[in-house]
């Protein structure tokens, strides 16, 4: 049985709906994420977990027992606002005693639970410190010991490292996965930052338009994005409109770009076919388009000109024209490749063991890269395996399409 359940949940800010018939579940001693761009509703649906704002329709259970009108100080749930939610007129050891002087615990035990839960977040010593005298990344500690000294059944996350720079927040990505396993404790992480849900979550819901699209493993949401929305929101990707060609007899399906007119082939299996003459997406991640030397001939072998390379550190992002179709690769070194250059001999490859056949009408947007967007058609996908390209350069050098 999950330990939290939310069943059928909605909630509307007069006219507005912010969180629409929500249902989802979470293991006990899972770290449970929440997805989606600012206003997709992810906050209001944590705030009903913690007993804030209270569901319009629909029932949260904890536990077995249903808590839909229990009220939030009687959940015995802790919880780590964006914002810290410090109390400047007191210090560290009184911040974080405050929950459990709420409690009424005995003054010894407070005095131990404050001293343990500074040395879980590695703050020990800073009992007296003001906690204006404290950097971001030593406040949002002293805001996580508050939570985890109430020995709380449920740990609750509003995107608590949006405040900080991005080596801190990397750092305390960390030791913040590390705590939560420790303990033992379940916990709902709220953040619209998809390498932050990758890195700490078992698994996540990612949340458009206060809907939930998809739930599953990281890996799983990346590789196998069952909606066309989810596929644009989560990370960059070439979304390429095609039509299909071939017959339903055969086992490879062969596809033609509305924009270049490529024939791109991949191999698919029975009841899984696009329909025939009729628009669908094939997608490909920049990571998985490879920029090489392909003969003429070769299946899937584009041949492409160079339009822009961004350099940003450790990969470089290679922009791409085949023909009118836009693409994008991610390479380690770009240093074969040069803005301008056309390569009879460069080609961008895709195998039909990185592509995604999305099936749906025509996406409104143009085709090419699609960065994070919360805007986007709720489609079916039916994952053929992900689909690689390769595209100009001498060795294969894998790149992110």
């Amino acid at each position: 049985m999950p330990l939290l359940s939310l069943k059928s949940i909605s909630k509307n800010y007069g006219a507005t709906p912010a969180v629409a018939d929500i249902s989802l579940d979470v293991e006990r001693g899972e770290f449970f994420g929440l997805l989606g761009p600012s206003g997709c509703g992810k906050t209001t649906t944590l705030r009903m977990i913690a007993g804030l704002e209270k569901p319009d329709t629909g029932t949260i259970e904890f536990d077995g027992r249903d808590i839909t009108n229990l009220p939030a100080e009687r959940r015995g749930f802790g919880m780590v606002f964006q914002n810290y939610a410090l109390f400047p007129h007191l210090n560290v050891a009184e911040n974080v005693a405050f929950g459990l002087r709420a409690r009424h615990r005995p003054s010894a035990e407070i005095k131990e639970r404050v001293k343990s839960s500074l040395e879980l977040v590695q703050l020990p010593g800073y009992e007296k410190r003001r906690v204006d005298e404290l950097s971001g990344g030593q406040q949002q500690r002293v805001a996580i010991a508050r939570a985890i000294a109430i020995e709380p059944a449920l740990l609750l996350f509003d995107e608590p490292l949006s405040n900080l720079d991005v080596t801190l927040r990397e750092e305390t990505r960390g030791e913040l996965r590390e705590l939560v396993r420790r303990l033992g404790l379940t916990a709902v992480y709220v953040t619209h930052d998809q390498e932050e849900a990758f890195a700490l979550c078992d698994r996540i819901s990612v949340m458009v338009g206060g809907r939930l699209l998809q739930t599953g493993a990281p890996r799983e949401l990346y590789e196998h994005p069952a909606k066309l929305s989810v596929a644009r929101f989560l990370g960059r990707n070439n979304l390429i409109q095609v039509m299909r060609l071939s017959s339903s007899n055969e086992r490879t399906g062969e596809f033609k770009t509305l924009q270049g007119g490529h024939t791109l082939r991949m191999s698919i299996q029975p009841g899984e076919l696009a329909p025939l003459n009729k628009p669908c997406t094939l997608a490909i991640r920049p990571e998985h388009v490879l920029l090489r030397q392909a003969p003429d001939g070769q299946d899937n072998a584009l041949p492409v000109e160079v339009r822009e390379i961004d350099f940003a550190g450790a990969t470089s992002t290679v922009k791409l024209d085949a023909a009118g179709l836009l693409l994008e690769a991610l390479v380690l070194q770009p240093n074969s490749f040069a803005v301008g250059a056309r390569c009879a001999a460069c080609r961008a490859h895709f195998t039909a063991q990185r592509m995604n056949l999305i099936l749906g009408p025509r996406a409104s947007r143009p085709p090419g890269v699609v960065r994070r967007s919360a805007v986007g058609e709720e489609q079916l996908a039916k994952h053929f395996s992900r689909f690689a390209l390769i595209a100009g350069g001498t060795p294969a050098l894998p790149a992110k399409l």
